[in-house]
């Protein structure tokens, strides 16, 4: 088995994850005939923040669970940071797209992702520590 054997499979669902968002804004692009910017069109600026805030959180904690990988931590702990991070990032993504300023969806969706980014934190920083 590869040294990375769990990881690839978190990059590979949050590349269809993205590939789905980036679907979404592609879709306003056309339908607004927006191609620089957001038109001023509330839908196409909310499908936009959604997968920027997508770009901004993932490349950070999917390093991590690599590094988390890497380092030789358990299984178990490799998975549940990264379906904590999948979870967590499609759940945002869909209430943020239902409702931006009331979603449980959105909430869950970050609390899930501040926690991947806490756990990865500290276990990167305490295996350093050692």
């Amino acid at each position: 088995m590869p040294a990375v054997a769990i990881t690839p499979l978190y990059a590979g669902i949050l590349g269809l994850v993205l590939l789905a968002l980036s679907y979404r804004v592609s879709h306003f692009r056309l339908r607004f005939k927006v191609g620089i910017g957001d038109g001023g069109r509330p839908e196409l600026v909310q499908a936009m923040r959604v997968q920027a805030n997508f770009v901004e959180y993932v490349p950070l904690c999917l390093l991590m669970v690599l590094l988390v990988e890497l380092t030789g931590h358990p299984a178990w702990l490799v998975h549940a940071l990264g379906g904590a991070l999948a979870v967590g990032r499609v759940l945002h993504a869909w209430g943020f797209s239902r409702n931006p300023n009331r979603s449980p969806g959105r909430f869950a969706g970050i609390i899930a992702t501040w926690l991947v980014l806490l756990a990865g934190s500290l276990i990167l920083i305490l295996d350093f520590l050692r």
